[in-house]
């Protein structure tokens, strides 16, 4: 993964600033804090930060590159909605309900990270991270935080740089000429001859105590440069498709590497099939699969991907239905009894599997447990929301529509990511 850019620009430095800088000097461990703002009464889409984007709730992507960081002594979401609150602690953080009178359309984030230092006292640094930033990775905030714990400044921003060029704005009916703020028109430069302007691109601002209680940005400040690719920001429902192709193309999605995973276990009721069962006047039992489901099966096993299609002892899926199932998508068939964990546990110490190796999708309650444990892991998009709040991949298609397919096409684009980023790797490795 390329290094990203940085550059810092200094400013003044008052008497917070210096107190800061003593506390730093004493070697005294200060609590560094990641705090996500969360209101539920998003304008443009609403309850955005727990809409789904490839797969993962918007704030997912955030708090996953937060939690893994390991740079937080507590990663925070501060929010008024019952909902979000739930997919916060799903993703490993604490919350902050705030209050209703920084809960309104005209309250800042100012106000609420105010709020928030005033009632965690033993907070030192806040990492102000935007949820709607799905593109920041682990090595970002790390590098950030250091300019603050190492260098002593006291707010860091996070940039990208622009090459637009920039006109004065003319109102309608307005008689003046427009004016180039940012070039000259006679002498336009090329792209290559110009290094371009730095503008905020809202991932992340990060400040001391002292600082916030301020104001948001002052003492000694600096910025952190982010790559382009790295920097997304969704506002309105027209930004979602592209910030999804941009996610599964520079995402983070977690430590483990996802190339590894040799098996699949996918749920028959629910998961390959919508859950119906239709029963002849004879009696003889239906169930309907989708053949593109069945492709992408058989895109995994093409790429060496075993796959186990299983069904709990409640599905009744009969003998003859588990053996045209089958023979039609080249798995086996396995019924599982109550303990479903111990059950997929032992098929993978048969075959020396550990849990980052398996891909599961499951489809409600029982299958929590696997979905968690999983290294990856998937639902359909009308799974149970405690199925939903325990995968780490919620498809866009429903059961029986297409949602094995999505997740296998899911598996097989994150092996070409790992793999592409393994041999990017040893280019360098070779190279310096």
């Amino acid at each position: 993964m390329a290094a990203a850019k940085k550059r810092t620009l200094s400013g003044i430095e008052d008497v917070g600033d210096r107190k800061a800088k003593v506390i730093k000097d004493s070697g005294e461990k200060r609590h560094i804090a990641a705090l996500i703002l969360a209101r539920g009464g998003s304008k443009g889409i609403p309850l955005k930060n727990i809409k789904v984007l490839a797969g993962v709730p918007l704030i997912g992507w955030v708090l996953r590159a937060a939690v893994d960081s390991k740079q937080f002594d507590s990663v925070w979401v501060s929010t008024d909605h019952d909902d979000i609150e739930k997919v916060a602690k799903a993703w490993g953080a604490q919350v902050h309900r705030r209050s209703p009178e920084v809960s309104k359309d005209s309250s800042s984030s100012l106000d609420t990270i105010q709020e928030f230092v005033r009632l965690n006292p033993e907070v030192d640094v806040i990492c102000h991270i935007q949820a709607t930033s799905p593109c920041l990775h682990p090595f970002h905030l790390k590098e950030a935080l250091e300019m603050i714990t190492k260098q002593g400044f006291t707010s860091v921003f996070s940039v990208v740089r622009q090459h637009h060029f920039r006109w004065q704005e003319v109102k309608k009916g307005g008689s003046v000429a427009t004016q180039s703020l940012n070039l000259d028109p006679s002498n336009r430069p090329r792209r290559q001859d110009w290094d371009g302007e730095l503008c905020e691109n809202g991932s992340f601002y990060i400040y001391t105590r002292a600082t916030i209680e301020r104001g948001l940005q002052g003492g000694r400040w600096a910025y952190y440069e982010m790559l382009p690719e790295y920097s997304v920001d969704i506002d309105v429902d027209i930004d979602w498709p592209v910030a999804e192709q941009r996610v599964l193309r520079f995402g983070y999605f977690g430590l483990d590497k996802p190339e590894v995973v040799r098996l699949l276990l996918c749920n028959v009721s629910g998961c390959l099939t919508d859950g119906r069962v239709l029963i002849s006047v004879s009696g003889e039992e239906m169930v309907s699969v989708n053949t593109r489901d069945t492709m992408g099966i058989r895109m995994l096993q093409r790429e060496g991907v075993e796959v186990i299609l299983i069904s709990s002892s409640e599905d009744l899926l009969t003998k003859a239905l588990a053996d045209n199932l089958s023979q039609r998508t080249g798995c086996e068939v396995r019924q599982l009894g109550k303990d479903i964990q111990c059950e997929v546990k032992a098929m993978m110490d048969d075959r020396d599997l550990d849990w980052k190796e398996v891909a599961y999708m499951g489809n409600d309650a029982p299958d929590v447990d696997c979905l968690n444990l999983a290294g990856l892991s998937a639902v359909p998009r009308d799974a149970p929301v405690v199925a939903i709040n325990a995968a780490k991949y919620s498809c866009h298609s429903a059961a029986g529509l297409g949602a094995v397919r999505e997740f296998s096409e899911h598996i097989l684009l994150l092996k070409k990511k790992a793999k592409s980023q393994m041999e990017q790797d040893r280019i360098h490795r070779n190279t310096f």
